[in-house]
């Protein structure tokens, strides 16, 4: 397994503009959070790059990556641990050549293990399937297989898991091979963001 992600965890999402993003994001660090998502897609950039660089402090001090959702700019800028990639945004290799050697490059690979096993041979640190379960942030999402997860062990990078997750169904996804499970809106649309995070990360010392 690559060495930039060692390890397993809760990887947390943000859920867009929201007045205490600081403070939740804060929350579920302490929860117990061991990757975190800046996801927002507005174009209020001077906004979005605050908001990034603050973030970039905040898990600094948890020594834990800050990743930009579908923005090498923005991660360049902020100075931000890497980037996660979909299907219609940069390339590994463009990502690779803005961030450097040592950018965190995350991919989102759907229900496609071609994807993943393209995407790991061109240099992804981690690879994201999903959505496993119906997900509130994207109901229409293509939905993966957990038999994925263990077809794609062979690929030798961090597997993240996505959609729908909760701390009721997260443990099955991990039995499966999961390394992390990313999660939005059951940790962030939690009134107790912290005691959510908890429970997520519980999870990984009992399965």
């Amino acid at each position: 397994m690559r060495e930039k992600l060692q390890g397993q965890g809760l990887y947390v999402i943000t859920d867009g503009p929201r007045p205490d993003l600081l403070e939740v994001v804060a929350q579920a660090l302490a929860g117990g959070a061991r990757l975190v998502q800046y996801r927002d897609k507005t174009t209020d950039h001077p906004r979005r790059l605050d908001e990034a660089r603050a973030l970039r402090a905040l898990c600094a001090a948890r020594q834990v990556p800050l990743i930009i959702n579908d923005d090498v700019g923005l991660a360049l800028a902020a100075g931000a641990a890497g980037v996660h990639l979909g299907e219609e945004d940069s390339d590994v290799a463009t990502a690779r050549a803005v961030l450097g050697e040592k950018a965190i490059i995350g991919v989102s690979c759907y229900d496609s293990l071609q994807r993943a096993r393209e995407l790991s041979a061109a240099g992804a640190d981690y690879i994201a399937f999903g959505a496993f379960f119906p997900s509130p942030t994207k109901p229409h999402a293509r939905r993966a297989s957990f038999e994925l997860l263990r077809q794609s062990a062979a690929l030798g990078v961090p597997r993240v898991a996505i959609g729908g997750i909760t701390p009721d169904n997260g443990g099955s996804l991990i039995d499966a091979g999961a390394d992390y499970l990313a999660v939005i809106s059951a940790v962030f649309g939690d009134p107790d963001v912290r005691g959510a995070a908890e429970r997520f990360a519980q999870l990984f010392t009992s399965h």
